[in-house]
């Protein structure tokens, strides 16, 4: 009787920390724009325009966010921002975050792109987005993409 009396309140136990430990679906982040600020060819500073799209059924208070991107497979750039911004349940919001990246190995990338005439660069964007929630402290990301090339090329000439 004991060892099932035991197993029960375990059972009990357990079923009520996944009420208190709530699960959250990964937000969707996009680049929205990207746009050169100042750099030379060692190092730009970009403003990265990102839409992060909150696929719970509860508001999303992030407090920092952190992420890597690689385009067409190159590591281009990565950033910590610790501003805050709220993302409501079910809905979107814009944020803006100014990044250093290097793009000397991009940009050979894009010009073989050119070359083969393609219209676009694959990108993938991973990270972390800190939030205040009791229970849950991060929530990881994973997003691939295609940057146009008419968007890019603007920069290079």
């Amino acid at each position: 009787m004991l060892p099932r009396l035991i197993g029960g309140m375990l059972a009990l136990a357990m079923s009520a920390c996944s009420l208190v430990h709530p699960h959250f679906e990964p937000p969707i982040v996009r680049v929205v724009d990207i746009e050169l600020r100042s750099g030379n060819l060692l190092q730009q500073n970009f403003a990265v325009k990102l839409n992060v799209q909150n696929p719970n059924d509860r508001a999303l208070p992030v407090r920092e966010l952190t992420f890597a991107l690689k385009v067409d497979g190159v590591d281009v750039a990565s950033g910590l921002s610790e501003q805050a911004f709220s993302v409501p349940a079910l809905g979107d919001a814009d944020f803006s975050m100014n990044i250093t990246a290097n793009l000397a190995f991009a940009v050979l990338k894009l010009a073989d792109k050119r070359q083969q005439h393609a219209d676009s660069l694959a990108y993938e964007l991973t990270g972390t987005a800190r939030v205040d929630l009791p229970f849950t402290s991060q929530i990881a990301f994973h997003q691939n993409g295609l940057l146009p090339l008419s968007d890019i090329s603007k920069y290079l000439n």
